[in-house]
């Protein structure tokens, strides 16, 4: 009790010193006003924001004179002297006159301007989000120099720089105000499906390239970093509502609704409060696709069709060795039947995803915080952040998943100050009622007619009717007519009660239902004793450690008996000079190191060393060099999965026993003496095994001398050195920024698909080879590190400039490149997923008249192959222009805007697999932001 009566004492005696107030307006060179400007005393953590009218008032405890700095984003900062009390003062800030002005705080986990970042760094501000064509802040990022978005639903788009990377995207990480963003049953972000509301947006950074030095393993190829506004800062309600529609081919034209609403209250100076709402509604892009997956030119006649989403055909036996030797050896056809069968491949007739799923888009998230500021005229801040989010979207990995109710909450207390902070969060899911669409066709055939039964329906009909006189073909027909004899058909009674019994069954032997409830605890500090040792140098010191509890009951991961707890841990330190060499020359020289350990893997050192010559403040030419690294991710080491058409296994050293199954060797294995059914576990595909190379070579040849042995090896983490150059400059009104990379990757993390044979030891040249013949074998897909050579490069190019007086020109070329010989590797899966060549330019004004602004985005992706476990094949090149328009009102604190994205209806995709992006059209109201 006295404890709060002396914490109430204090903040009443807090309040009571706030002797000095200062009222203001802040305006641009048009006497237009300035929102969201920051008005801070000098030296202090003492200040005030501009409302949307440009007005503030300032309280303090401090004496004058003193001196107030004033500053906003794409306007120069400006100081005022502050004489006397209660001053109304007017401060004028001119337009910046080049973004690289601007401060950034991710290249080196300290303030310093954009120009002089020892690394490459992409920003977007407040202003920039109200300019952009996008229809949102994270769809404005695809606008970015370098930047790679691919497109895997309306509401999951995954954020890349510089190559390698599917959906799954676990090498590149997303910050939202120093919280990982990943979920933890799959170790990856999802988007913005439970990111951040853009009403309450402050910045957001984007470091390309490896950046584990200051961030540890999973800042591998970039970090997305997404801060938000302070309610200190930037109190009241602010609301945005977006209404429109999506157009597509396959799905029509559909309504689309964005809102979101944003509440801040500062009480004192001391406390401060922030609640967020976002609520997203919409249709998403419908995946038609019915091209054939194995089979170059196939359709849906041929005999083993495979269409990208049809979901069901991926059931498929050879009807001779897999089927009729079996059936003629259990008596169930006559003798020598199976003599007349032909050995090909046959599989199941699936179901289109678009009867599989609704199309549903869906996001409904919240967030709170409360912040409190115990010492006046201190930095010092305590904070409780919570936030919760649930959604529905598509999410493309091994198979296409129906995302449905997904939740995911994070929960994160934090001290911080000028020179130091530390946090902890939790970050947890849970799957809700989502399911994997392929097993749902799957086990929707199965319900109807179980697979043993309807190979056995096919070899019958088609072995009578050859004995009858019919021809290959004709008996083809027959077998096929026989076996889809009372079919489950779309919308039936019987279709919708298979489909609900899969749905809500987790057992992927006869469901789909998609389970988890995984969760993280993560704990960084940093210390940065600059204010300390200013006099030679800045150091920050820092670290961070994780526990991983997964959860997913034995549907995705080996956890059938319980979670699966293991850590992982780091520190760091950094150390940075300026050298003032003459009166128009700086050098800043950047060293740092990093110590990360997980349980499983010995520890590893990364450091970064980088330079950079600041000339006449408008050129700086930077140089670094880094090495990073990747530990192997949750799904790499604990996975233990069916995925329709193979097991992935991961190769954690205790995963390998905890998985196995029983294999069926009935039929030509019994013959040869082995048991009818036998057990592999999750060491078959890591002890024995042939590569899946090796295997199309013989089934090409019958030839046991091309048979090679694959037994990888077990997983561990990756290593990249990185060198990059860059220059940041302006001349005139010409603004540049350039940089080109080199990555060198040892023991680069991959998924080589093997086979195991049932009997026999790989290699043996005999029973082995005997059990690859009869079919008696297992696919696998085993993670491991390839020892090939992998290396990558490329650069970027980015030109802005003022044209015509007051007009905003510029664009952007990058250009990527993988570097390693495939034909050498055919069974290493890198999944590089990057065009070698984009372009984007924009063309805009902010002001065109009073009020009125406009904005035009261009963007070209040259074609690329796309590589992933659900499919692979050419991702065509496409050209997208988005437009918009905007109208201020400052009477009634509004802003308007009418937009489109994919202006020119050219529809495109970004993945092989997933439905094809049409336009959107919107028109959007945002009040007092």
């Amino acid at each position: 009790m006295r404890a709060i009566l002396f914490l109430s004492l204090l903040m009443l005696g807090g309040f009571g010193f706030a002797q000095t107030t200062i009222t203001g307006n802040v305006v641009d060179p048009d006497n237009e006003p300035v929102p969201g400007a920051n008005v801070v005393i000098v030296g202090k953590a003492v200040g005030a924001v501009s409302d949307f009218d440009g007005n503030f008032t300032l309280k303090t405890s401090e004496t004058p004179p003193f001196q107030l700095n004033i500053s906003s984003i794409g306007y120069t900062d400006a100081t005022f002297d502050v004489t006397s009390n209660n001053q109304n003062i007017t401060i004028v800030l001119n337009e910046a006159s080049t973004i690289l002005d601007e401060i950034v705080i991710s290249a080196s986990r300290t303030p310093e301007r954009l120009f002089e970042s020892p690394v490459t760094i992409e920003r977007i501000g407040i202003q920039e989000i109200k300019n952009t064509a996008s229809v949102d802040f994270y769809d404005g990022l695809e606008n970015l120099k370098g930047v790679d978005v691919n497109t895997n639903s309306l509401t999951f788009k995954s954020v890349n720089t510089r190559g390698f990377a599917t959906f799954a995207n676990n090498r590149f990480m997303q910050l939202v105000d120093g919280m990982d963003n990943s979920t933890p049953a799959l170790n990856f972000p999802i988007g913005n499906l439970v990111g951040m509301i853009e009403t309450d947006v402050q910045s957001v950074e984007l470091l390309p390239g490896a950046s584990s030095a200051l961030y540890g393993a999973n800042a591998f190829n970039g970090i997305l970093f997404m801060r938000s506004k302070s309610p200190f800062d930037h109190a009241g309600i602010s609301v945005s509502v977006k209404r429109g529609i999506t157009s597509q081919k396959a799905s029509g034209d559909n309504a689309y609704t964005d809102i979101g609403i944003r509440a801040a209250h500062k009480f004192s100076d001391k406390f401060a409060v922030k609640v967020n709402f976002g609520y997203l509604q919409g249709t998403d892009w419908a995946a038609t696709s019915e091209v054939d997956k194995t089979t170059p030119g196939g359709t849906r006649a041929d005999l083993n069709y495979n269409g990208v989403n049809v979901y069901g055909d991926e059931v498929s036996r050879n009807i001779k060795t897999e089927v009729a030797v079996t059936l003629e050896n259990l008596g169930l056809l006559p003798a020598g039947a199976s003599a007349l069968v032909p050995s090909v491949d046959v599989s199941r007739i699936g179901y289109n995803e678009r009867d599989l799923t609704n199309y549903n888009a869906e996001s409904i998230k919240a967030d709170w915080g409360l912040y409190y500021r115990p010492i006046t005229d201190n930095s010092l801040e305590l904070s409780y952040v919570g936030k919760v989010g649930t959604g529905t979207t598509i999410y493309q990995g091994l198979n296409r998943y129906n995302i449905d109710g997904f939740f995911q909450e994070q929960h994160k207390l934090e001290v911080k100050h000028d020179n130091f902070f530390l946090r902890g969060y939790l970050v947890a899911d849970k799957a809700g009622d989502s399911y994997d669409m392929v097993f749902t066709g799957i086990n929707i055939l199965n319900d109807w007619k179980d697979h043993r039964t309807w190979f056995g329906e096919y070899v019958g009909a088609y072995v009578t009717a050859t004995l009858g006189g019919a021809t290959d073909t004709q008996a083809h027909a027959a077998g096929r007519a026989q076996a889809e004899s009372g079919r489950f058909e779309p919308g039936s009674p019987g279709f919708k009660a298979a489909f609900n019994r899969s749905i809500n069954d987790p057992n992927l032997l006869t469901g789909s239902k998609f389970q988890d409830a995984s969760k993280y605890y993560h704990a960084d500090g940093n210390y940065n004793f600059s204010h300390l040792t200013k006099d030679f140098a800045d150091i920050q010191v820092g670290g961070s450690y994780r526990r991983y509890s997964l959860n997913s009951f034995g549907t995705i991961y080996t956890d059938y008996d319980g979670p699966i707890d293991y850590s992982e841990f780091g520190i760091y330190t950094q150390v940075q000079n300026n050298f003032e060499l003459n009166e128009t020359m700086d050098l800043k020289l950047t060293g740092s190191v990093r110590y990360d350990k997980s349980e499983f893997f010995d520890g590893f050192v990364s450091p970064r060393i980088s330079a950079g010559l600041t000339v006449n403040r408008d050129h700086n030419i930077r140089a670094s060099l880094q090495t990073g690294f990747r530990n192997p991710t949750t799904q790499d080491l604990f996975i233990g999965l069916d995925s329709g058409q193979g097991f992935l296994v991961g190769s954690a050293p205790n995963n390998l026993e905890r998985w196995s199954r029983p294999l069926d060797v009935s039929g030509s294995g019994q013959l040869l003496g082995q048991p009818a059914v036998i057990t592999q576990t999750g060491a078959a595909p890591y002890t024995n095994s042939y590569t899946e190379s090796s295997m199309v070579a013989f089934a090409a040849t019958s030839d046991p001398s091309v048979l090679e042995v694959a037994n990888p090896d077990i997983i561990k983490p990756e290593q990249v050195t990185s060198a990059e150059v860059g220059y940041r400059g302006k001349i005139k009104k010409l603004t540049i920024d350039f940089s080109a990379y080199y990555n060198s990757y040892k023991d680069f993390i991959s998924q080589e698909a093997v086979a195991s044979p049932y009997y026999g030891t790989a290699g043996d040249g005999s029973l082995s080879v005997l059990a690859i013949a009869n079919g008696d074998w297992q696919g696998y897909s085993a993670y491991t590190n390839s020892d090939a050579d992998v290396n990558s490069y490329g650069a970027a190019l980015g030109l802005t400039a003022k044209v015509f007086g007051d007009f905003d020109l510029g664009g952007s070329y990058t250009y990527s490149k993988l570097d390693f010989d495939r034909e050498a590797n055919p069974d290493v899966v890198l999944n590089f997923n990057t065009p070698e060549h984009k372009f984007k330019a924009f063309f805009g004004n902010a002001n065109l008249f009073e009020n009125f602004g406009f904005n035009i985005a261009y963007r070209f992706s040259d074609d690329y192959f796309w590589e992933a476990t659900f499919g692979d094949g050419v991702v065509p090149e496409f050209h997208t222009v988005d437009a918009q328009i905007n109208y201020t009102v400052p009477s009634i604190k509004s802003s308007f805007k009418v937009g489109a994205t994919n202006l020119l209806g050219d529809e495109y995709f970004t993945a092989f697999g997933t439905g094809f992006i049409g336009s959107m059209y919107y028109v959007s109201w945002t009040i007092n932001n």
